[in-house]
């Protein structure tokens, strides 16, 4: 395979799942703002709140539009760009994905109208539980779509099977409980309840500063400062369960994150900052926190956090074990009676993957030399600086985020959001937890290679037989339509929060006369 072709398609794939997730965050996070505020209406039969959450209901109706379009790209990719990855685990991967179009996806398509067409035609109690439907349904995709990454991260409750050349699956429970895609949808979700909870800060934060919608936007500031606050902190304290599943199953990412060449002794230190050296293989001027990563990666004060040099020997081990496999496999394809080489694929089947490395250098594994299997070992060493960092820029908004709601909390009930300084500071952080959420699947992305499948397939393995200029044919026409859609939706969305919450039931003071609504009976 034109490792060219390769590149250009992680390319490509990357392109598009990251223009993807601008929308997903805010989708999962401004759902469930939404049962919120509704339910508030519910409860007090206030009008303001069924104003408010008609407003935040349009423009997650906008972004929800846009998430859908963007979202069906990428499926069809797994067959066009990774068609022997789609055959190789399809099987497992599939599985997921079709569960969240038959589950997931047509419970959202199926009450999404109802939500916002159903305002006067269905009760109080009834509109609000298909909103929660809706919310549901948007939350499940994240899950089944998790399930599936995560199975690439840590593919358990699968095996190969040398009569058919491809993974199957042997424990459909293990892949649906699999720790790290549990940890991974929490940790997700989280991030996306903070970013529509920052959104919703941001925006009502203009209108405080214009001083229209006064009414409204405080409303809103106050259900997203309670509702980003528990967001935020449980961003944080699952992340500690996230890293406790890489280091049980992904320690290379761990210890690239870490810049950790060298296992420490246990408990092992963070790094808080420092600047990781590969020509020395040590991280220059760093402050460490002693005992951190220890507790946080094994729960332990026992338990060892493995360096990357100690790894790259473990992969160098499971390459020429997996050698041994794959020579077995090779003798199965002739004989599937041969019992002498099942009984020693069944030895080494789960090194396998660690042998198919060696095709990047030689294309029979029995054949590669000893300087071609370290070569393959060390290529099991994902980017070290860019995981350092990344790392380090996510938590540290993760904190950040942490403090700006404890702030937003705080201001909320002393002095009603009359600061300027913190209302300014709340538009300036809108972008932020793209940038985090952004950075955080970048980091789990880097950090599984050279594998799509963790342990089983290796990336360069996956792609499909493409030409270059088809793959740039394609980059190029996805940019362009995708930067449509982005002026699109940026434009809708712009002239939603300009026009503002007006609702026609009520009247609006002419300009210049009133900040925010006419004062309602319930008010």
């Amino acid at each position: 395979m034109d490792m060219a072709v390769v590149e250009l398609s992680r390319l490509q794939f990357a392109l598009t799942a990251m223009y993807h997730f601008l929308f997903v965050p805010l989708t999962l996070g401004l759902s469930f703002m939404l049962v919120i505020m509704e339910s508030i209406y519910v409860i007090t039969k206030r009008p303001i709140w069924r104003v408010i959450t008609r407003f935040w209901g349009k423009l997650f109706g906008i972004n929800f539009v846009l998430g859908v379009a963007t979202g069906l790209t990428m499926e069809f990719e797994f067959g066009t760009n990774w068609a022997y990855y789609a055959h190789y685990v399809g099987d497992i991967f599939g599985a997921p994905l079709a569960i969240e179009g038959l589950m997931a996806f047509f419970l959202e398509a199926t009450f999404v109208g109802l939500m916002f067409f159903g305002w006067d035609r269905l009760s109080r109690v009834q509109h609000l539980f298909v909103t929660f439907l809706v919310a549901l349904g948007s939350n499940l995709s994240a899950l089944w779509i998790l399930i599936a990454n995560g199975w690439m991260q840590n593919p358990v409750g699968a095996t190969f099977n040398p009569q058919t050349m491809r993974m199957e699956v042997t424990d459909f429970y293990a892949v649906l409980f699999n720790p790290v895609a549990q940890a991974k949808f929490v940790h997700t979700v989280s991030a996306g309840y903070v970013c529509a909870a920052t959104f919703v800060m941001g925006v009502s934060a203009i209108y405080l500063l214009q001083g229209k919608w006064t009414n409204v936007a405080r409303r809103s500031m106050m259900v997203a400062a309670a509702f980003g606050l528990a967001s935020a902190l449980s961003v944080v304290v699952l992340g500690d369960e996230s890293g406790y599943t890489i280091s049980d199953n992904q320690k290379m990412k761990m210890a690239a994150i870490e810049a950790m060449w060298k296992t420490e002794p246990a408990p092992a230190g963070l790094t808080l900052v420092g600047l990781p050296d590969l020509a020395t293989q040590q991280t220059l001027y760093a402050i460490k926190v002693p005992y951190v990563l220890g507790v946080i990666g094994t729960h332990s004060l026992t338990g060892q956090v493995t360096g990357i040099n100690d790894l790259l020997l473990q992969a160098d081990q499971r390459i020429h074990s997996g050698i041994i496999g794959y020579d077995a496999i090779q003798k199965l394809k002739v004989n599937q009676n041969d019992v002498a080489a099942r009984a020693v694929f069944e030895a080494h089947k789960r090194d396998v993957g660690f042998a198919l490395l060696t095709k990047r250098y030689v294309s029979d594994p029995r054949q590669a030399s000893d300087t071609q299997i370290l070569q393959a070992a060390r290529d099991t060493i994902p980017n070290v600086p860019v995981m350092f960092w990344l790392f380090r820029g996510m938590a540290g908004l993760g904190f950040g985020f942490i403090a700006y709601f404890g702030m937003a909390f705080w201001c909320a009930s002393s002095c009603q959001f009359s600061k300027p300084w913190f209302l300014r500071l709340a538009v300036l952080m809108i972008p932020l937890p793209w940038l985090a959420i952004e950075g955080g699947w970048v980091l789990a992305e880097i950090g599984r290679q050279p594998w799509s499948v963790d342990g089983v397939l290796p990336t360069f393995l996956g792609a499909s037989s493409l030409t270059i200029p088809q793959i740039w044919t394609t980059i190029i026409g996805f940019t362009a339509l995708y930067g449509t859609l982005a002026v699109i939706e940026i434009r809708l969305m712009i002239a939603s929060i300009r026009k503002g919450p007006i609702e026609p039931h009520y009247p609006v003071a002419p300009a210049g006369s009133f900040t925010g609504f006419v004062p309602m009976p319930a008010e």
